[in-house]
């Protein structure tokens, strides 16, 4: 699928995988790219980024994802300025890890020190639910546009109408410390699937990556010790992926239409048991 004149709505994009995807769309020519954010620091991203690309292709939106009401005003702003978002990168994502149980001493008794619900919700609804979402608005975006000019189911003469990745992760086949971030990144491989089944009706692909452990703040906020002690020895590249290269691989996925469920991004990760 040509990129060209697409519009896009991206998630996260303020660092990281988001933002190297971000960047290598822009390159694809496209029209333009919501780049949706609750860093401070997005609006100041989004300018550097499109003095680097030499045109204003960045549009910046700062806010939670999680908002049902922020996503919605990205997706009417985009659409009424550039027409109907066809592709979708839900980056954004978070952790709070840590073992789910551990045994504490309080007064003298002993008692057990479980992983707080609290995390546990925040971490599904930035990783798991909001992506989801995300994705529903942008096949709702190629739908209405369809059904305003009078067509139906996409048919295979057509070209692809759009496209979706979601962001997975190796944690997904589960991970210690990660027992929230493992279950919201599981979930989104049973959403994929179905999404790819309803959504094709209008034309629009979906696929995921799971990413490696890539150089991104998230990843760093591990701490040296943790990267060099248990991440770098299961990984057959021996470093952290770049965030070029996952977003190379995203970018691949958005044009190629035989791509339509899962891609792993793993460099060679296999943890112990």
């Amino acid at each position: 699928m040509d990129l060209k004149d697409k519009v896009v709505v991206l998630t996260g994009g303020a660092s990281g995988i988001g933002k190297a995807t971000a960047l290598m769309i822009a390159r694809e020519n496209v029209k333009a790219i919501a780049v949706a954010d609750r860093d401070e620091q997005t609006e100041a991203v989004c300018e550097a980024m499109n003095h680097d690309l030499g045109r204003t292709v960045m549009i910046a939106f700062r806010g939670d994802v999680v908002d049902e009401s922020f996503r919605e005003g990205v997706f009417q702003t985009m659409e009424e300025r550039f027409g109907p978002v066809t592709l979708c990168v839900p980056a954004a994502g978070i952790t709070r890890d840590r073992l789910s149980v551990k045994i504490a001493k309080r007064n003298g008794s002993i008692v057990p020190d479980i992983y707080a619900e609290e995390d546990f919700r925040r971490v599904l609804d930035v990783d798991l639910v909001a992506p989801v979402y995300w994705a529903l608005r942008t096949v709702a975006s190629v739908a209405v546009h369809r059904a305003n000019r009078g067509m139906g189911a996409w048919a295979p003469d057509e070209s692809m109408q759009g496209a979706i990745v979601l962001i997975g992760s190796v944690s997904s086949a589960g991970n210690r410390g990660q027992i929230s971030y493992a279950t919201a990144k599981a979930g989104l491989e049973g959403a994929q699937a179905t999404l790819a089944k309803e959504a094709i009706f209008y034309g629009v692909r979906c696929a995921i990556i799971h990413p490696g452990f890539t150089d991104t703040p998230m990843v760093r906020a591990l701490g040296d010790d943790i990267i060099r002690e248990n991440v770098l020895p299961n990984t057959q590249l021996r470093r952290l992926i770049r965030p070029d290269e996952i977003a190379s691989a995203i970018v691949f996925m958005l044009q190629n239409s035989a791509v339509s469920g899962s891609l792993w991004a793993d460099a060679g990760w296999h943890p112990q048991a």
